[in-house]
């Protein structure tokens, strides 16, 4: 496939474009040895493990990242947590109160609330009753503003795969940035749109070590773009968003890499467990295919039945305020006895 014709430059914001990034203590000097005497970060020189700044571009960790996904380390920014890349992303390319966004709900909630931050516009498109995109109503609403349109795949809380040959056309149509949020990419058997860069330099891929990784509670974000797109980021980071302990514990997990298949592996087989077990429950009107990690059910009355599950001491998500998702409740699949139990008390109720 041909690579599509894509010019950056005109779609960030100009006082960014124009910007002279901070260049902090470590950005300057890089070359680490254990002889030399740093005096200048006005860093506490008594070693305790974190006295030291951390290293402001991850190298370490985007190695590890460059050889397991195929990409550069040129291609990849990390973050605090996935919300920064995002929110990164709308501060790079969009015009407060003069440039759009597009979401297709029922998406991702932050996608909204970083729009509303920003003070960006946003365009709202709703997904099929089938949760795919309706590519005709997507170019429809789009106009000369629409610098970014938000792709969840596999979709939350729907859980669904976003079908490829609709992703392909939004990409090739779409004159901004399209963001492929892929949080619950590894618990699918598709290939990630990482693998499409060099084909689609409007693309954003982003991913999280918080799901299949297993590390929520370090928040690391992960961004594979096109290096142009990269750098605008790195322009605008605080210079070190990412802390020593975070970096030190997720170079230790992301080389761990036949532990995370297992795991992965054993809450797949978990979902598919529980999606039978939740389709022979009274209540349970539909059972919604799921590519992620957790599942989508519709109930014949979700408050009742989420108050009921909060009594046994179950907290699960209440989705029916969300677009297509009436009477929905969304669960996250847990350890095999979790799981188990959360059964047992359905069938109770």
């Amino acid at each position: 496939m041909n690579k599509k014709q894509f010019d950056i430059t005109q779609l960030v914001r100009k006082n960014i474009a124009g910007l002279k990034p901070y260049s902090s203590a470590r950005d300057e000097f890089t070359d680490f040895d254990q002889d030399m005497i740093f005096l200048d970060a006005n860093e506490n020189p008594y070693e305790n493990g974190v006295n030291r700044y951390p290293d402001p571009q991850q190298r370490n960790l985007k190695s590890i990242l460059s050889d397991q996904k195929k990409v550069s380390d040129q291609n990849i920014l990390l973050g605090n947590g996935s919300d920064e890349v995002l929110d990164l992303i709308y501060r790079a390319f969009c015009e407060p109160e003069v440039d759009n966004i597009i979401t297709l709900p029922p998406t991702y909630g932050m996608y909204t609330v970083l729009a509303n931050i920003n003070n960006v516009e946003e365009k709202k498109v709703l997904l099929n009753e089938d949760f795919q995109p309706n590519v005709e109503e997507i170019f429809n609403t789009v106009n000369g503003n629409s610098k970014l349109l938000f792709i969840c795949s596999p979709n939350n809380p729907s859980g669904n795969l976003i079908d490829r040959g609709r992703i392909l056309q939004i990409l090739e149509r779409f004159e901004g940035i399209v963001v492929i949020d892929e949080a619950y990419i590894d618990f699918t058997d598709k290939k990630s749109w990482v693998e499409d860069l060099n084909t689609y330099p409007n693309l954003i891929v982003t991913q999280t070590l918080s799901k299949a990784y297993g590390l929520a509670g370090i928040r690391l974000g992960v961004c594979y773009a096109s290096v142009e797109i990269i750098d605008i980021l790195n322009k605008i980071k605080p210079p070190y968003n990412v802390n020593e302990l975070t970096q030190q514990r997720a170079l230790e997990r992301v080389r761990d890499k036949d532990q995370i298949k297992t795991e992965v592996n054993t809450i797949i087989e978990g979902r598919k467990e529980l999606e039978k077990a939740l389709s022979q429950v009274s209540f349970v009107e539909k059972v919604f295919r799921s590519d992620a990690n957790f599942i989508l059910i519709r109930v014949d009355d979700a408050n009742k039945r989420y108050d009921q599950l909060i009594k046994e001491r179950i907290v699960v998500r209440n989705r029916s305020t969300q677009p297509l998702c009436e009477s929905t409740l969304r669960f996250t699949v847990g350890t095999k006895e979790e799981n188990e139990k959360l059964v047992e008390i359905l069938k109770q109720l």
